[in-house]
């Protein structure tokens, strides 16, 4: 039986931790910023073994929007293996119709279900499906005079709408709630443009989608691991920004590399959402690793020298991902680009990832990222199935 009472303080609860996130993204970046050593790029040898070719680094800005940056430019790096001219596709324009859809969810489930600017990797290829896309330069979603994303405003004012929407103040719901909270979106973000010319044709967003950019979204599969689900079976991600509430394929934990290096082998590179709040992750010094010792345990001369060189890493089982996730310790916090493999000095591989906040760090807005953080601190990746190993794609009934 439902319980009325507790209906206003869930609504209340999460309504405040979708507040919350609106500045998560700022949060995260500067929570981030002791992660380093003096002189590390000097002190890693990184030799390219696959570099495949994608688009430049982008700035998100102060909006969690790295899901709709990094699935793009997936999607921009998804136009040069088909032997497209890439265009910049408008992550803004991606964002906004998933802030559109993340509402009317919000709304369906009487304010229980996540709210803000966060989303998942799946969400652009949704997107792409029902609303099409557009190029970025007439779509930025600077409407308000910034040079960059800022977000938090426009997210507290579409909040507030919905938040008035879901106390039902009428009895029941008119059809105008989703044009008035549209209407907040929009006037931040600028409205839609139904026709446009693009170099001296004209286009919808759809058929922008369909004769340009070109991708068909059966293609697109997300993939993960965990031990309390049965592997080669899909399951709903049960992270608080799958809002849509997706479902992904789930495969053995050695698998979840597998798949990433067949893909780059033949061409493909991967959308890669995890957690990035690690002590091993520098997005300075551009590296991400598991050590072996307890950061807690070292000593602050070790500490100091936490990425100067390659470090012995902690084995990472599926038991020991499972009870990081269970534990908060495993969230779904940044989305990036998996582009390619570099191997370190010592011959180790690491995977070489396009991330959105700027070329801002030591290797101009790439980092270099070992396996062992990648099975760990995955939540989903993102691939066209051709990338898939047959063998795996036969146990998923992937076709």
């Amino acid at each position: 039986m439902y319980n009325f009472s507790v209906k206003p303080l869930v609504a209340t609860a999460l309504l405040f931790a979708g507040l919350q996130t609106i500045q998560a993204q700022d949060y995260l970046v500067n929570s981030l910023k002791n992660n380093q050593s003096a002189n590390s790029a000097a002190a890693f040898k990184f030799t390219d073994v696959i570099n495949i070719e994608n688009t430049p680094v982008k700035n998100q800005g102060s909006s969690g929007t790295c899901w709709s940056y990094s699935a793009n430019s997936f999607l921009e790096s998804e136009m040069i293996r088909m032997g497209k001219k890439p265009v910049e596709i408008s992550q803004i324009y991606t964002a906004r119709n998933a802030y559109i859809e993340k509402g009317k969810n919000y709304v369906r489930m009487h304010g229980a279900i996540t709210l803000g600017d966060g989303g998942a990797l799946h969400d652009v290829i949704n997107m792409y499906r029902q609303y099409g896309a557009l190029p970025q330069n007439l779509y930025t979603g600077l409407n308000y005079g910034t040079a960059n994303n800022k977000f938090a405003e426009m997210q507290a004012m579409g909040q507030g709408v919905l938040e008035a929407v879901v106390k039902n103040p009428n009895g029941e719901l008119s059809p105008n709630w989703i044009k008035a909270y549209t209407s907040v979106i929009d006037s931040y973000l600028g409205e839609v443009p139904q026709n446009f010319e693009w170099k001296g044709k004209k286009y919808t967003p759809q058929t922008f989608a369909k004769e340009v950019i070109g991708i068909n979204p059966d293609d697109y599969v997300e993939l993960s691991s965990f031990s309390d689900h049965p592997y080669y079976s899909k399951f709903v991600l049960m992270v608080p920004d799958n809002w849509s509430l997706d479902q992904v394929y789930n495969v053995k934990l050695n698998e979840l590399t597998d798949v990433i290096d067949n893909a780059l082998k033949n061409g493909y590179t991967v959308g890669w959402a995890g957690d990035v709040s690690e002590k091993g992750f520098s997005w300075k010094n551009g590296v991400a690793y598991i050590p072996a010792k307890n950061v807690a345990d070292m000593t602050p001369e070790e500490k100091e020298g936490m990425f100067l060189g390659p470090k012995d890493e902690l084995e990472i089982t599926p038991e020991l991902r499972q009870k990081a996730f269970d534990n908060y310790q495993t969230q779904d916090d940044h989305g990036m680009h998996i582009v390619g493999i570099a191997k370190d000095q010592g011959g180790k591989e690491y995977y070489i990832i396009k991330n959105s906040w700027g070329a801002s760090n030591d290797y101009k807005g790439y980092m270099y990222m070992t396996k062992n953080f990648v099975k760990y601190k995955s939540t989903a990746i993102l691939l066209h199935k051709g990338g898939i190993p047959s063998s795996i794609a036969k146990k998923l009934d992937i076709k």
